[in-house]
């Protein structure tokens, strides 16, 4: 018994100590591969097709305000008074849930990161408790601006598309500095379903849902205030 207390002292002393030091080291060291790159990595190989990955990692200074601000007004426009979770949309897709609707997610953008930097995709309870763990960890440690930077240098934004600066280069043909309102606000879209809704190419859905966005970013503010209105 004496043995087993030891091994599971052990072991959560090494999660704890591990996943904070991982934490603190990446608020200052670039994310340049996360676990669903190398996923989609393996599933494009698993269907005969060469791996590609387009990701090159950018400062937050570095991209167009317009891009966080769609994001904001698109996923979670309550990410800047939140504390890495919306407590409301929880409530609300539960409830939906149990009403028998069709399940939608209530993710913040925090979570999103957490989930995309440490974790795996597929639904589990495991995973919403790791989800919850690390989003309390980047809250803490990592901070609203950091937390901004990581999420738009990581998240997929198409197929083989991830982060700013690629989809920029590649939907837009132009730099992440000078993304549009426009631009930003079809990429907003996308990111629910990226390998789905090319923000190159938006259908009718996507341009309605487009003209959704750019009403709400009207009433989002600049994030962060310290990045020029270019």
């Amino acid at each position: 018994m004496k043995t087993i207390t030891r091994w599971l002292r052990n072991i959560l002393i090494f999660f704890f100590t591990s996943t904070i030091l991982s934490v603190v080291i990446l608020k200052y060291v670039p994310v340049y591969i996360t676990p669903l790159m190398l996923i989609r990595a393996v599933e494009q190989m698993a269907d005969g097709k060469t791996p590609v990955i387009h990701h090159r990692w950018i400062p937050l200074e570095q991209i167009n305000h317009n891009l966080p601000q769609a994001v904001m007004a698109s996923e979670d426009n309550l990410f800047l008074k939140h504390s890495g979770f919306d407590l409301e949309q929880i409530q609300k897709a539960q409830i939906e849930a149990q009403e028998g609707k069709r399940q939608r997610g209530a993710s913040t953008i925090s979570q999103q990161t957490a989930r995309n930097v440490f974790l795996w995709q597929q639904r589990s309870w495991v995973r919403k408790g790791l989800e919850a763990y690390f989003t309390f960890l980047i809250e803490a440690i990592w901070g609203k601006e950091r937390i901004m930077e990581v999420y738009l240098n990581s998240i997929e934004m198409g197929n083989g598309i991830y982060g700013a600066d690629a989809v920029a280069r590649i939907n837009f043909d132009t730099t992440p500095d000078k993304l549009t309102r426009s631009q930003s606000a079809y990429v907003a879209v996308s990111l629910p379903n990226p390998l789905q809704r090319d923000s190159a190419h938006p259908t009718a859905r996507m341009k309605k849902m487009h003209n959704t966005i750019l009403k709400r970013m009207k009433q989002i503010d600049q994030f962060p205030e310290d990045v020029c209105a270019q």
